[in-house]
């Protein structure tokens, strides 16, 4: 049997290669003769360029940028193989990890270091961008990004704006004349998993900014500075589905930059040439830390699940724990005749045992490597 190990992540627990080591060795003591491919994989968000460095192969770069709040920071991205296809999370650089909650006020913060580090992938030569946008501190539309690969905002006094969610009320002129070489004749690629728009009470400011530190005064404010920064920029990219994911950033990436917007694992498997991969598997077994209704809301499992359907592949998935009073969970397991489902979906996790314990890697490990025996040892 030819098996593809494609899970994501146990996050707190276990990388997305480490569950398919533990699949590889279940798999393994309940068929040693089997054939098993394994593909870390994620959906756009923490641990993504790990997973596409694990499969890909590649490197690491470690540059020092500006924090949300412009002071110096360390941050990685990704250089694969190719030496052209970069992988970037923005959180790096403009996380909400990266501050305090004192110190969170998007009307302050920036995204200027994922800028950085992109303008630093620029001069190595790269020229192709993957970019994770989840776990944003900021809510500027983007312009600290911008700012950072050339862009200059300017005010009605021809002052230049510094590309905060301040400056987004400010914006009178908009000069390109120093963009940096290399943007334009790049492609991006932007996982993207919310639909909201830019502005309006749906938009960046309503749902995302009080997480991020905004009190309702700050949401209008920036809410207001979001629909003028758009009539400036005159770009019809404001109603775009995720052009105010990570306060705006989004619509920075589509307006500017050309980038297409894809839901984060359409586009780590896309990238990994997933549908290739899993030609002539006879099994997948995908997975997560927690199986919900969320899964269904285009995480790893559900995006490996519709490959392999489109291929007549059957897709097993396990978990750490399993809401198995969840509705959606319950209509996806189990052996679906008409719809395409999981053939079976399985909690790891012992009954009764302690989440602290589940959780250590060396547990979670043995747990996987147990179910995953059991679930194909039955299945003989």
């Amino acid at each position: 049997m030819k098996i593809v190990a494609a899970s994501d992540s146990f996050k707190g627990s276990l990388t997305s290669a480490e569950v398919a080591d533990s699949i590889e060795r279940g798999v393994y003591d309940a068929d040693p003769f089997a054939e098993v491919v394994k593909v870390a994989v994620g959906d756009g968000g923490e641990g993504t360029m790990d997973a596409l460095l694990e499969t890909m192969g590649g490197r690491r770069v470690s540059v020092e940028v500006s924090d949300p709040l412009r002071r110096p920071c360390k941050a990685e991205y990704g250089i694969l193989n190719d030496g052209l296809t970069v992988v970037v999370e923005m959180s790096s650089a403009s996380g909400l990890t990266l501050l305090s909650p004192e110190e969170r006020n998007p009307m302050r913060t920036s995204t200027y270091g994922t800028g950085q580090m992109i303008a630093d992938a620029l001069d190595r030569g790269c020229r192709r961008f993957l970019i994770g946008i989840g776990g944003s501190a900021t809510n500027d539309g983007g312009m600290g990004m911008l700012c950072a690969l050339g862009y200059r905002f300017l005010d009605a006094e021809d002052n230049e704006l510094l590309g905060t969610g301040a400056s987004l009320a400010d914006v009178f002129n908009i000069d390109d004349s120093g963009v940096l070489h290399g943007v334009h004749d790049s492609e991006f690629i932007v996982a993207c998993d919310v639909d909201s728009p830019l502005y309006g009470p749906k938009g960046a400011a309503y749902v995302f900014a009080p997480q991020k530190g905004a009190d309702p005064e700050m949401v209008r404010s920036l809410d207001e500075g979001l629909r003028h920064y758009a009539e400036v920029v005159s770009s019809s990219a404001a109603t775009v589905p995720g052009a105010g994911a990570a306060g705006g950033l989004g619509y920075a990436f589509v307006t500017f930059l050309g980038a297409r917007l894809r839901r984060g694992a359409d586009m780590v498997l896309d990238a990994l040439c997933f549908d290739k991969i899993i030609e002539g598997a006879d099994l997948v077994i995908t997975g997560e830390g927690r199986l919900d209704s969320q899964t269904l809301a285009g995480k790893t499992p559900y995006a490996v699940l519709q490959r392999a359907c489109k291929q007549g592949i059957p897709v097993i998935a396990v978990a750490g724990s399993v809401a198995s009073d969840d509705e959606a969970i319950c209509y996806l397991s189990g052996n679906q005749s008409d719809e395409c489902g999981f053939r079976g979906i399985y909690q790891v996790t012992p009954s009764g045992m302690p989440l602290s314990d589940a959780m250590l890697p060396s547990t979670a490990a043995a747990n996987i490597r147990r179910t995953v025996s059991s679930v194909l040892t039955d299945k003989k």
